[in-house]
This record gives structure tokens, C-alpha cells and sequence, in this order.
């Protein structure tokens, strides 16, 4: 794999309708839960962009294509700024571990296993995803990791939490 400058990406363009509010502004530790994933990912790129909220990149192609509507706008970004590729994590993954971009980079996309949004995509498959979410599916990160044919990383003895309901929240403090 050729080396150049990496984007990291934050999506946080969900609706958080298990959480019952804006999960992306609650708080952990005195700072919002999307200024602790941005500064999770800050140490391992070049960059870090918001994707799919105010302030951010715009979902691409239009808004409310769920988290590949988030990646598709960093993937587009990035090539268009040359940055070889993509990290990425959730707005509600608050803890963005030291020795994961080893293990998700390389020359094929991948996830960590059971954090689809904690994932390395190569710039390069910004069209491609284009020409997904303008086919007739459902959108899902699945359906594209599959026809991609992601790598699915694990990590022994690594797990995160993910805060979907504010009972997980509450149990990191």
C-alpha cells in the first residue's frame, strides 16, 4: 500500500432515537461525546472531519442516507484532497483505541468485528460507493462491507463500548 496523508472521519449523522436526544452532545467526563471521538482519531491522521451534521460534510448524495451517506462525503473529500484513505468511527464511540489503525490499515477496506463504523476505506472507493447507493438496497453498512469484501479485524482483548441508550452512558462515569 502506498503511504500518504489519512482523513480521519467522525459520523455522526444519526438520529439517536434509542438515546431519546442528540447522543453526539451528551456528555462524558465534561466534553461531548463527538469532541471525544474527534479527538480519538486526531493522533492517527492528518485531518478530522464531521460528517453528516451542521457544521460538517453534507451526507452524499442527499441527507438521511445513514452512515453510508457519512462515508461517501469523507470518501469524497478525501480524494479530492489527497488523502489516501479513510478512518473512521462513530459519534458514540467515545474511546478510539492506540493500536487500531495498524491493525484496520491496509490495502483493502476493513471494520473492527461488532464496530462497523470503526473502520479504514481507501479513498479510492469513493465511485463505487456512489454507484451503491444509487442501486436499489437498503443502505446497510452489511450490504456494502459484503460487496466490497471489507476485512473484518479483531483485536484480542479489545472492546469498546457503544453508547446507543443513555444506561450506557451512564455506566461509563
Amino acid at each position: 500500500m502506498r503511504s500518504g496523508p489519512i482523513l480521519g472521519a467522525v459520523l455522526a449523522g444519526g438520529r439517536s432515537s434509542r438515546f431519546g436526544s442528540d447522543k453526539a452532545l451528551a456528555l462524558l467526563d465534561g466534553k461531548t461525546l463527538l469532541d471525544h471521538a474527534m479527538a480519538g482519531l486526531a493522533p492517527h491522521v492528518a485531518d478530522v472531519v464531521l460528517c453528516g451534521r451542521e457544521g460538517g460534510l453534507a451526507d452524499r448524495p442527499h441527507p438521511d442516507m445513514g452512515p453510508l451517506g457519512g462515508l461517501n462525503a469523507a470518501l469524497h473529500h478525501a480524494l479530492s484532497h489527497g488523502f489516501i484513505g479513510v478512518l473512521t468511527t462513530g459519534c458514540d464511540m467515545p474511546f478510539y483505541p492506540a493500536e487500531l489503525p495498524a491493525a484496520l490499515i491496509g490495502d483493502k477496506p476493513a471494520v473492527l468485528q461488532g464496530q462497523q463504523l470503526l473502520g479504514w476505506w481507501p479513498a479510492t472507493l469513493a465511485f463505487e460507493l456512489d454507484a451503491h447507493l444509487d442501486e436499489e438496497n437498503n443502505r446497510s453498512i452489511y450490504g456494502w462491507l459484503e460487496r466490497i469484501g471489507a476485512r473484518i479485524v479483531e483485536v484480542p482483548g479489545l472492546t469498546l463500548p457503544n453508547i446507543n441508550r443513555p444506561e450506557d452512558l451512564a455506566a461509563l462515569t
